[in-house]
């Protein structure tokens, strides 16, 4: 891809950006923030919900 491809782009995403509402802005802002996975997971995978189930196992 060469700049000229580029910044074309950069400059039709980012007035994309600039015409959407605030409102619509915030509510897919807060879907995605509601979508991520926990912080656990997302920093060290599935090795902190292993050891929760085995601890809960245990009692």
């Amino acid at each position: 891809m060469s700049t000229n491809d580029y910044v074309k782009y950069m400059t039709q995403q980012l007035v994309r950006y600039m015409d959407t509402p605030k409102e619509e802005r915030k509510a897919k802002k807060s879907i995605r923030k509601t979508e991520r996975s926990p912080l656990a997971n997302r920093w060290f995978g599935i090795l902190p919900f292993a050891v929760m189930f085995f601890m809960r196992k245990k009692r």
